[in-house]
């Protein structure tokens, strides 16, 4: 079987880990810094907080914002389910604004007319677009909403580590207030479950690094008092443990030092898809200008009026045939949680569209042109 997407693992990734093991700190050591200052550089950003998944990220993003009961959080219906969970965690509303038909990112177009429609008490806090298979959604528009409406923009960007937007990399802050990357073993690069807020205002930085640790922190100026001492730690606010561990940073930074090796073999492998695909009855992935894609993914649609099989025929027998495709995503809102929450099939109508025809396909950097020149044929065949 051909995965959609797997981990890149070298012996330099190894290594790393391995003097983890034989130092003396295996969580909250230096190399969880060492991570941070490194990913904060490759994305020319101020502060990185390192946590344990991207949900965690999301989460204490929208904590670090004010976000809870009365509030309204907006985001994408194409996506993974914590993009929207993230706002219910805090007790907040949740809403979704259609996707833009080419790029299957959030439409800015589409939330204007939304927000403009919307009575200000139910607009939303907090919107969340979300960097679909690495290409990054207009974050200048969307910047200029949130200026008008009064809204904070945290940038999913979990599949988007790598990329860039308007020249710069994705993750710089410079249109949002928080950016989040996952590091899951099929993501750009790995920490094996992992994920980093990013961000440009240092004190919400500091508010989610205290809340990825109980909300706790040591103020050497109470430590002199005499009742405390060098074990003398408070608790601020009611915080989680999200840390991520240095295992997990270590390999996190090793990898980091693959990135542009990594989002290049991406680029090429989808430049490839792109010429093989070409004369079959599917629709290419379209790249806005302003972008340059990580290619996290590699989705096509099916134009099922000139195909003798239904959706599902086409993915079962790829599957079949030992092709690990994959269908990014089940639009949120069809979920049972959200229908339960009002929610039902027609109120999104782009994105369900989208759903009923797209498959990814298998990339990853450790791809090679044989395996993919195996995708494309037995694709080819099941589309004759």
């Amino acid at each position: 079987m051909i995965p959609y997407g797997r981990q890149s693992i070298s012996e330099a990734d190894i290594s790393a880990v391995v003097a983890v093991l034989r130092s003396d700190f295996l969580t909250q050591g230096p190399a969880v810094e060492r991570f941070e200052r490194a990913l904060a550089q490759a994305c020319d950003a101020p502060h990185a907080v390192a946590v344990a998944n991207a949900t965690a990220g999301l989460h204490l993003a929208c904590l670090a914002l004010g976000l809870g009961p009365g509030d309204a959080l907006w985001t994408s219906p194409n996506t993974f389910l914590a993009s929207a969970n993230c706002g219910r965690y805090c007790g907040a509303e949740v809403d979704f604004v259609d996707i833009d038909p080419r790029t299957y990112n959030l439409d800015v177009t589409a939330l204007a007319k939304k927000l403009a429609a919307t009575p200000a008490a139910r607009r939303p806090k907090v919107v969340v677009p979300v960097h679909f298979a690495g290409q990054a959604p207009d974050l200048v528009g969307l910047a200029r909403l949130a200026r008008e409406y009064g809204f904070r923009v945290i940038e999913d960007a979990s599949h988007a580590v790598g990329a860039r937007y308007q020249g710069q990399p994705v993750g710089c802050g410079e249109h949002s207030d928080f950016t989040i990357f996952s590091f899951h073993p099929v993501k750009i690069i790995t920490t094996g479950e992992g994920g980093a807020i990013l961000t440009r205002n240092p004190e919400l930085a500091a508010r989610v690094a205290r809340l990825r640790s109980h909300g706790m922190v040591r103020d050497p100026a109470a430590m002199t008092e005499p009742t405390h001492g060098p074990w003398y730690y408070q608790q601020q606010e009611l915080g989680w443990n999200y840390r991520l561990t240095d295992l997990q940073a270590a390999l996190g930074a090793s990898q980091l030092e693959r990135l542009g090796t990594f989002v290049q073999r991406r680029r090429q492998l989808a430049e490839r898809y792109g010429r093989l695909l070409a004369p079959l009855p599917v629709e290419l992935p379209w790249q806005h200008p302003d972008t340059e894609s990580a290619f996290h993914l590699y989705v096509i649609r099916l134009q099922l009026g000139r195909i003798r099989r239904t959706h599902r025929q086409v993915f079962e027998e790829l599957r079949a045939q030992g092709i690990g495709v994959q269908l990014h995503y089940i639009p949120v809102h069809l979920q049972p949680y959200y229908r339960d929450r009002g929610f039902q099939s027609g109120d999104f109508p782009v994105a369900e569209a989208y759903y009923q025809e797209a498959i990814s396909l298998p990339l990853y950097a450790d791809l090679t042109d044989a395996q993919q020149d195996q995708v494309v044929a037995v694709l080819s065949g099941i589309l004759s």
